[in-house]
């Protein structure tokens, strides 16, 4: 379907205290967009949950590392006013964080010696043997303190530490672990101290020699391990401790109902609301009413579902409509912005014109398939992928019109012609080809002056603009057809004076046919590039043949062709992607597209489930 389609206008009474069951239930489909009746605004059950947010997204920051991970946190099913639930939800968790905060603050203890442990086990296996003694490092003192000094990753010594700073009563050893610069240090309090600035200056860390420092290394590791061990056992412990916690308070439930509410004030602005009942309206993207309904009755939700006309002053969002197969060019036609309800959606003419362009330039039978096989292999990861797939398709079929196999030219008989053998038609062939895509430009033009009701001035005043550039294009081929050409100028000109009601409009209309006729004539010579690129492919493909010859071992030709392809593929990929692009928006896009069409946008998806009865 060339042309957009509206989305539908739907509105759902509900029950105030079900609006979150009802917001959820619709934004599940992902085929609604919320906009609420001129006049409306954030009713009351919304505003007074906002100070209660602020209160939860303080415990948050707090404590979100030691909750549920939020796929265990569910909403309750059949919620109560949002203010109602919230508070219940923020009176179960700070009792749960009342509880929790020893078990807590005992966890962040281990957790930074386990982290200490694990850097000083590094930290003893890269220290150059009889650098310093381990065993003295823990036995310095009173008067003496070491220090061990991390950099962050990338700063050097002598960018953290200016000229001095190291006192020579200080002795110290520089190292790198992890790609880091360590510094172990021993020296009076004071030296360390301002070594300790200047590292931390460079967001650097400090830390102190730890008492369990023997000279043995393996009795330190076996120090080290088992002091891990131990750790790893009690944190395991006070993990199942706030587990018991987590299911004694129900924290998941009142996790989910604030994350619920939460993800409400996030998505919808305004609604209107009364005291009992409340209006949910917005834009459905699908055909039928029975998504909706559906989800609606599965929620539990007290809400009745109707479709009815759009306010007047609204504007409906646009979804483009095409087959599958159309689909991954879109992203041409949004480049520019949606189509309006009166401009064509040309997706499905590009999944013909861009491979055709692509496969051209880029015409090789292996390289082509190598690019259709990676895009095939990244197609679900990168949707855009697709194209790349369809593109080396093509480049494919034109490689065996080109006889063309990795760049060798012999190894398939040539269907059409080989390029540097016939560069004339190489390079004309693309000007018909865009000669025609700019036409059908002209007629999509035509046909959104048609849905827009504006059909008698587009034949007064740009109809004659397609006979004067088809009489102009065919004057090469039969010079009779520039008459044809003079005659439709002059009706272009008669045509722009009767819909302006005066005879001055048709001379000032000599001005824009001038304009007009020499800018797509120059968008028609753009498409000369695509024969362009199919010559410089296959010169550049003749080139790395001409340097596999001239190897002298059978390893060294191989290492030129692939070499050589894998050159050709990455580079020209994105060249010819890029020459591609700029033929379809710059040179066909401007017949007859503007991009001033609302896009449809859907209410994102909660990030939780419902919790089953």
């Amino acid at each position: 379907m060339l042309r957009p389609r509206a989305a539908r206008w739907f509105e759902v009474l509900a029950a105030r205290d079900d609006a979150t069951l009802v917001l959820e239930a619709l934004a599940r489909t992902g085929a609604v967009e919320l906009e609420a009746r001129a006049g409306a605004g954030m009713p009351t059950l919304l505003s007074e949950v906002l100070p209660l947010l602020v209160q939860y997204l303080d415990l948050s920051a707090r404590y979100h590392a030691y909750w549920p991970p939020p796929e265990a946190c569910r909403p309750s099913a059949f919620p109560e006013a949002p203010a109602i639930t919230l508070q219940r939800s923020l009176m179960a968790i700070r009792a749960w964080a009342q509880d929790a905060e020893p078990v807590i603050q005992a966890l962040q203890r281990l957790e930074t010696e386990r982290g200490e442990l694990r850097l000083w086990q590094r930290v003893l296996v890269a220290l150059a043997p009889g650098a310093l003694d381990a065993a003295q490092l823990a036995e310095a003192g009173p008067w003496l303190s070491v220090r061990l000094f991390v950099l962050p990753p990338g700063v050097t010594l002598e960018q953290a530490l200016p000229a001095g700073a190291v006192q020579p009563d200080t002795v110290a050893s520089s190292f790198l672990v992890d790609a880091a610069v360590h510094l172990l240090a021993v020296g009076t309090p004071e030296a360390l101290q301002a070594l300790a600035q200047a590292v931390t200056t460079q967001k650097g860390s400090v830390h102190e020699a730890p008492s369990w420092l023997q000279s043995d290394a393996a009795a330190n590791q076996a120090t080290a391990n088992d002091r891990l061990a131990a750790i790893e056992a009690d944190m395991q412990a006070m993990q199942a401790t706030l587990a018991s916690l987590h299911e004694r308070h129900e924290l998941p439930q009142a996790l989910g109902d604030a994350n619920r509410l939460q993800w409400v004030m996030r998505n919808v602005h305004a609604l209107e609301s009364g005291e009992l009942l409340c209006w949910i309206t917005g834009w459905f993207s699908g055909g039928g009413g029975q998504t909706l309904a559906l989800a609606l009755e599965r929620s539990g939700a007290r809400a009745l579902l109707q479709f009815v006309p759009p306010p007047p002053a609204a504007r409906a969002p646009l979804l483009l409509s095409n087959p599958a197969w159309a689909r991954p060019f879109e992203i041409f036609s949004r480049a520019l912005g949606m189509p309006s309800s009166s401009e064509a959606d040309p997706s499905q003419l590009l999944a013909i014109a861009v491979p055709l362009m692509f496969g051209y330039m880029f015409g090789d039978v292996g390289q082509g398939l190598v690019l259709a096989a990676g895009g095939w292999w990244y197609r679900k990861r990168f949707p855009i992928a697709r194209l790349l797939m369809v593109g080396g398709m093509s480049a494919a079929v034109f490689g065996l019109l080109f006889g063309s196999v990795f760049g060798v030219h012999g190894l398939l008989p040539a269907l059409w012609l080989h390029p540097l053998d016939a560069p004339l038609q190489v390079l004309l062939a693309p000007l018909f080809g865009g000669a025609v895509l700019l036409i059908l430009g002209l007629a999509l033009n035509a046909l959104a002056a048609w849905w827009g009701g504006e059909w008698r001035r587009w034949l007064l005043t740009e109809s004659p603009l397609i006979v004067v550039y088809v009489g102009l294009l065919a004057a090469f081929v039969a010079p009779a057809a520039l008459t044809v050409a003079a005659l439709a100028a002059l009706c272009f000109c008669i045509g722009n004076a009767v819909h302006a009601g005066r005879a001055m409009a048709g001379l000032s209309a000599v001005g824009e046919l001038i304009e007009k006729t020499l800018q797509i004539m120059i968008n028609t010579l753009s498409f000369a590039r695509v024969g362009a690129f199919a010559l410089a492919h296959a010169g550049l493909s003749s080139a790395i043949v001409a340097l596999m010859l001239a190897a002298d071992s059978l390893v060294a030709k191989a290492l030129v062709l692939v070499v050589g392809n894998v050159v050709v593929i990455v580079l020209e990929a994105m060249v010819v992607s890029i020459q591609t692009t700029r033929l379809v928006l710059f040179e066909f896009f401007t017949r007859f597209m503007q991009g001033q069409g609302r896009a449809f946008r859907p209410l994102p998806a909660p990030p939780f489930t419902y919790q089953e009865n």
